[in-house]
């Protein structure tokens, strides 16, 4: 699935421990007091927006400095923008409901904020598969090249893939059965239990795989097991916050150290490009060959286990008579137990 070098894959699995490990405690981090949660989505973010306007500016003047930017010129995309700031609106909304503050942080309504804020972050990323296939050009494979210069082998899959993030959006049931935790570390989604997070974990490493296949080996595998780990064992129920948390602080250090995976020791591409490596996958020259294979086999699954979910979450709020949306129909699972166990 991934192209590993036999002289760097030392490096290549350095690289994916220490992203794994850095946004576990990151997390832990952000998630357990108000002042690390202040620094990580509102300080940083801060500088943050301060320092893009700037490139952008300098760019727009001509300046060389910004022009030469690895910011400007690796990560120029409207997806990497909107993805780290819809993934910004997601942590400091959780922080809203898990505090209570303010009139939002007590309103009922107020707790569908994160189904909408997931459902922007999916529909995001299923715009950006039907893109691909659209500057393909051809539904059977072809390639194109992004505004950050890398070769993209649009397909088919894409649509499955897009289609699989539409179903995963109706996959989210309890819209309103969110709470805070006792101890006010996290925002719990008790309802958002294994099933679910199979499905959109899947979902998701095929987008990356599909459309960042210089970055899934880090924002499709480490990425999204952090989360996934957190809650598995020690944060049951706080599986939507974890993913919001690390999606953000992921895509922060990405915009500002892009060439971490674009061109370093740690640079590692998906199997698509063949023996050409991440040579071919940044290289002036379109590929000669790709080897969409794998492409095709996640895609298929992504979206069999997506419709299979949502066929499950169908069946059950027709046995107990419920609108699954309203709420809440895993509670007699174990997960579900374990979270509400946590919940004030």
């Amino acid at each position: 699935m991934f192209h590993l070098s036999d002289g760097m894959i030392g490096w290549q699995l350095l690289g994916w421990v220490l992203v794994f490990a850095g946004l576990i405690i990151m997390n832990e981090i952000a998630r357990r007091t108000k002042i690390g949660g202040g620094i990580c989505f509102f300080v940083i973010p801060a500088a943050l927006t301060v320092y893009f306007i700037a490139i952008y500016v300098g760019a727009a003047a001509g300046a060389e400095w910004a022009l030469t930017n690895q910011t400007y010129v690796h990560m120029n995309s409207w997806f990497h923008y909107a993805k780290l700031y819809a993934a910004l609106a997601g942590c400091i909304g959780f922080m809203v409901i898990k505090y209570h503050w303010g009139k939002l942080g007590k309103s009922h309504l107020f707790k569908a904020f994160p189904f909408v804020i997931v459902a922007i972050n999916i529909l995001i990323a299923v715009v950006s598969d039907f893109e691909s296939v659209i500057r393909a050009g051809d539904i059977m494979g072809g390639w194109w090249k992004s505004s950050e210069g890398v070769w993209l082998y649009g397909g088919w899959w894409n649509i499955l893939n897009g289609i699989a993030g539409l179903f995963n959006i109706v996959c989210m049931t309890g819209w309103w059965g969110i709470y805070s935790s006792k101890d006010k570390k996290d925002m719990l989604w008790p309802d958002m239990t294994w099933q679910f997070i199979i499905a959109y974990d899947i979902w998701n490493f095929q987008y990356t795989y599909l459309n960042l296949p210089t970055h899934a080996w880090y924002c499709g595998f480490a990425l999204l097991l952090a989360p996934t780990v957190a809650n598995a064992l020690w944060n049951k129920g706080g599986w939507i916050q974890n993913r919001a948390n690390t999606l953000a602080m992921w895509c922060m250090f990405a915009q500002v150290f892009p060439l971490f995976q674009d061109a370093s020791r740690f640079t590692t591409v998906s199997s698509v490009y063949g023996a050409g490596g991440a040579a071919a996958a940044m290289g002036d020259a379109m590929p000669t060959t790709a080897n969409p294979t794998a492409q095709g086999i996640i895609s298929v699954i992504s979206i069999v286990v997506n419709i299979a979910v949502f066929a499950v979450i169908l069946r059950r709020a027709k046995a107990q008579k419920k609108n699954p949306y309203k709420n809440e129909i895993f509670t007699d699972q174990k997960d579900f137990k374990k979270a509400m166990e946590r919940a004030e």
